[in-house]
């Protein structure tokens, strides 16, 4: 007879600040779910389920809750906190100040979970993470975008 075993789940790496707004993220739906579990049973004392438009709703709002604790968990679980390593080399963790154009961004580069363009959070998986992974300052890369190619300096690696 056969054995089969589950494979081992894959690390996630996320930075000290994800891993905290997680938890944070986590607890506060934790309330939220019990609001939502009082207007359910709310609703569901109405009467007549098939036309009740708050039962639906909060019904619709718990399982969108426990989606995304579902997620926030395995994140949770499966999360492992990596600092940057502060050897001058681009690695995960790490804020780049890169230059194009004449123009100066800084970035943090971050897992797929954590990026957010707009808070100056970057994918090592997106197309200029992958590009600046493992460089140093001074170094330029080319990174081919929809527009076109774009070449990048390197400014400042912390």
């Amino acid at each position: 007879m056969k054995k089969y075993f589950l494979p081992k789940p894959v690390p996630i790496r996320l930075t000290q600040a994800g891993m905290d707004e997680t938890k944070a993220e986590h607890a506060k739906l934790a309330k939220t779910r019990e609001e939502i579990l009082v207007r359910l049973q709310t609703a569901r004392e109405m009467g007549d389920l098939s036309e009740n438009g708050a039962y639906k709703y909060a019904k619709m709002e718990l399982r969108d809750t426990d989606r995304r604790m579902r997620h926030l968990l395995k994140l949770m679980t499966y999360g492992v906190v990596v600092k940057s390593a502060g050897t001058g080399i681009i690695d995960f963790g790490s804020w780049v100040t890169i230059e194009t154009n004449g123009k100066t961004f800084k970035y943090q580069l971050v897992s797929g979970y954590e990026s957010d363009p707009a808070l100056k959070k970057l994918s090592v998986y997106s197309p200029i993470g992958k590009a600046i992974l493992r460089k140093k300052a001074g170094e330029k890369v080319e990174v081919e975008v929809p527009a076109g190619t774009v070449t990048y300096l390197i400014v400042k690696v912390e």
